[in-house]
């Protein structure tokens, strides 16, 4: 999922519930007229319009939903020290739960479809109203009609009758119009006045504004239909009321529909008087009996407003829920939707979401389901099916089934050979073969090595030969292994070469550089260490990680000068993760936040970094603490923090 696509489910949904409120009340006011019908249809594209400002500025109610990264200034530190992970623990302090919030990472391939389309549909309007404008100014009066505060023109012959303009509109007619009836000429131009007396003008280039944001959204398209026939329906009732006989009026729309035309770039600025698509419905319309052709009180708009208003503010306070993963309702039509379209990632994607909410039985169902798929697309030698298989390793690991992960890693790595996709299971069968545990009545501190390290030394080599494009790690952990083993010459040229392989610029290399440090210390090579960790820190610093937790438009405001500091309240341990604790890495994550009126944290940004998953564990358990939100003149406000969180092996 990525930062983009959220954005756009958000605006689908909401975009979905506006549109679909005012159907409902358009079918409830099918005995009133069509000019009340195309209010609400007005009032709903001007809520899709004020949807985005309101969101920026009313307050949230939260659900929450990751965004891309915001950096905020340091004022106030909280500390809070990380926690080994405890075998016996039935569940593990920090684990996921069904509040905890995910990051997710921003990819602009959406953004830039959306702005695309956007782009072309704006062009098209500006086009629409450059090409009319033009023919406006080169247009002359029309001969023999006066009308009060209107202009009537002259346009070229054929040329469908409309209105144009905002401040001061005019109809324009086809220069054929002086061989018309008194009687077509009159009823053409009452149709046209009353688009000009409803400023039917001004909402069609509304509305066509808001198409322009939501082209993606077949919704919105519908909307526009209806509107555009309502509307239609209502200069048309005007023109009824006004004394035109029905059939007369039916039989000089159907002869100007059928002889007349307008270029598409005309009627993407101006207000046409027939479209052929919408004809047989008018038709009908006019020519019933019964049909309701009053004029709506004006209140009836404000009441619209009124109601529009009340709709979406607290929609547009709303933040879509995170993740945009959901666990199937119906785990078993899931499976057998994806098996019978032979997609995978639809099971993938439903496993990773039942994995956040630890519904781990579920997760794996699902993903036993998705390598069946896997391997009969790809066969049981394919690299989608090692794939599949590691996916499966992942989740046993997550879960501590050690032994199963074993399993599936070595089943994956029998698959894949020696290609490059191997490269991951070969890590995790080494790591798994490093494992520590505490001997029985044994504190963890005295955690002493289930297996003899050479295996998982073989693992890692082997890990380098299959991807050496991606060496760095399992260097690192053959350099780890060989200081574990006192042989400090290994281990260091082993660091170097992990090193070389990150190329000392990437965030990947911060982890090694404090590794290294931390053995060249234990040899007394102070100066060199203290070198290395200023580097890795400032790697750590360059590199940006995704903003975690819900968004806030708003700006926070820093304590002092009025502004009291957030208290915390409530904590959860943030949890080691299993490589770290292996490593016996330690370190600081330094988490940029802005806590919120409801005293979470939002906004949540990794200002320092230090890897091996531990700035997830940080941000993980932040997202679940409780604080006492800042104040100003007695007010909760947002106000911008720093937490400290120290992972320290005990």
């Amino acid at each position: 999922m990525t930062g983009w696509y959220s954005v756009f489910l958000e605006a689908a949904w909401k975009s979905v519930a506006v549109l679909a409120v005012a159907w409902l009340i358009t079918g409830l006011l099918r005995g009133r007229s069509a000019a009340a019908r195309h209010i609400v249809w007005t009032a709903a594209f001007a809520a899709l319009l004020a949807l985005p400002l309101l969101s920026a500025f009313l307050p949230r109610i939260t659900v929450a939903q990751p965004v891309a990264g915001v950096a905020f200034r340091v004022n106030v530190v909280l500390d809070s020290v990380g926690q080994v992970f405890r075998p016996s623990a039935a569940v593990p302090r920090g684990a996921p739960t069904e509040n905890r919030r995910q990051p997710v990472r921003g990819v602009p391939l959406a953004g830039i479809l959306w702005a695309l389309g956007a782009g072309i549909s704006l062009t098209q309007m500006g086009v629409g109203w450059w090409s009319i404008a033009r023919a406006r100014r080169h247009a002359g009066i029309f001969p023999g009609l006066s009308i009060a505060g209107v202009r009537t023109l002259k346009m070229a012959r054929g040329s469908m009758p409309m209105t144009f303009g905002i401040l001061n509109p005019v109809i324009l007619l086809p220069a054929n119009a002086v061989e018309w009836s008194a009687e077509r000429l009159r009823v053409v131009l009452q149709h046209e006045l009353a688009h000009i007396e409803r400023s039917d003008v001004i909402t069609h280039l509304l509305v066509r504004l808001v198409l322009s944001f939501y082209w993606w959204n077949p919704l919105a398209w519908f909307a526009w239909r209806q509107f555009l026939r309502e509307r239609e329906c209502a200069a048309d009732d005007f023109v009824l009321r006004a004394g035109a006989k029905a059939t007369e009026y039916a039989g000089h729309l159907l002869e100007i529909a059928h002889s007349m035309q307008s270029s598409p770039a005309l009627g993407w600025a101006a207000v046409g008087m027939a479209r052929r698509s919408q004809l047989e419905g008018r038709l009908a319309k006019i020519l019933a009996s019964g049909v309701n052709r009053s004029a709506p009180p004006k209140r009836m708009a404000w009441i619209a407003a009124l109601l529009a208003a009340g709709l979406i503010a607290p929609l547009a306070a709303l933040r879509a829920q995170d993740g945009m993963q959901t666990v199937p309702a119906d785990a078993d039509a899931t499976i057998r939707a994806a098996m019978a379209q032979r997609n995978h990632e639809m099971l993938d994607s439903a496993a990773k979401a039942a994995e956040v909410y630890r519904q781990f039985d579920l997760a794996k169902k699902l993903l036993e389901s998705s390598l069946t798929i896997r391997e009969q697309v790809s066969g049981p030698q394919g690299v989608d099916y090692g794939l599949g298989l590691i996916q499966l390793g992942d989740l046993e690991r997550g879960r501590r089934s050690f032994d199963e992960a074993k399993a599936f890693y070595t089943k994956a790595v029998n698959v894949l050979a020696n290609r490059p996709e191997a490269a991951k299971a070969l890590l995790n069968l080494g790591t798994l073969a490093m494992r520590f545990e505490a001997p029985p009545g044994q504190p963890a501190q005295q955690a002493v090595a289930v297996q003899d390290l050479e295996p998982a030394f073989d693992y890692f080599q082997r890990a380098q030969v299959a991807d050496p494009a991606h060496a760095g790690p399992p260097l690192m952990w053959m350099a780890v292994i060989r200081q574990r083993q006192t042989d400090a010459a290994a281990a260091e040229q082993l660091f170097k070469q992990a090193l070389a392989a990150e190329k000392q610029n990437s965030a990947n290399a911060a982890p090694v550089m404090r590794l290294y440090a931390a053995f060249l210390k234990q040899q007394g090579r102070n100066d060199e260490s203290q070198s290395l960790i200023a580097e890795a820190s400032q790697l750590s610093q360059m590199f940006a990680r995704p903003t975690y937790g819900t968004r806030s438009f708003s700006t926070p405001l820093l304590a002092g000068n009025g502004v009291t500091p957030p208290a915390l309240l409530q904590k959860i341990e943030p949890e080691y993760t299993e490589e770290a604790r292996l490593a016996k890495y330690q370190g600081t994550v330094v988490v940029a936040v802005v806590v919120g009126t409801d005293g979470t944290a939002q906004n949540m940004r990794v200002i320092r970094s230090l890897g091996l998953g531990l700035d997830e564990k940080a941000m993980e358990a932040i997202s679940q603490w409780k604080f006492k939100p800042g104040t100003k003149d007695g007010q909760p406000v947002q106000v911008a923090a720093t937490i400290e969180v120290n992972f320290r092996l005990l």
